[in-house]
C-alpha cells in the first residue's frame, strides 16, 4: 500500500511569453525547493522507490509539455496530471498575457518497504 509522506505546493509564472510549460516548470521547482527528505537515506531507501505525483494547474492544460516537466523532477517514478487552474493576466495596455501556474508535488512510498527498512 502506498502512503503519501510529503506534499509541497508551488507557484510559477511566465510574465512575457505566455508559456504554460515554463510557468508550470517554475511552479514545480518552487515546490521541490522547499523539500528535503533525509528520511530516505537514513532508512536505506533508494529515492527510485518513491512515487512522485504532480498536479499542475494552468488555464490551458493541453498546452503543457508533460515530458519536459517530467524531465525536471530529479527523483522517483513521476506522474504528472495537468488540470485547469492557475491564472492568465492580460495587460490592458498591450494585450500581453502573463501566465501563472500552480503545482502540488506529492511523494509516496510503499508502507511495507518503509516498515521493513525501519525494523532492520
Amino acid at each position: 500500500m502506498m502512503q503519501r509522506f510529503i506534499i509541497e505546493m508551488g507557484m510559477g509564472n511566465d510574465l512575457h511569453g505566455a508559456d504554460y510549460t515554463k510557468a508550470a516548470k517554475r511552479a514545480i521547482e518552487d515546490a521541490i525547493r522547499h523539500s528535503s527528505i533525509p528520511m530516505l537515506p537514513a532508512l536505506g531507501i533508494d529515492h527510485a522507490e518513491m512515487q512522485v505525483q504532480v498536479t499542475v494547474g494552468v488555464q490551458n492544460p493541453e498546452a503543457l509539455d508533460i515530458k519536459a516537466l517530467e524531465a525536471g523532477l530529479p527523483r522517483g517514478s513521476v506522474t504528472i496530471k495537468a488540470v485547469e487552474g492557475g491564472l492568465n493576466i492580460t495587460n490592458p495596455d498591450t494585450g500581453e498575457v502573463s501566465v501563472v501556474a500552480t503545482a502540488a508535488v506529492e511523494a509516496f512510498l510503499d508502507v511495507e518497504t518503509v516498515r521493513a527498512k525501519a525494523d532492520a
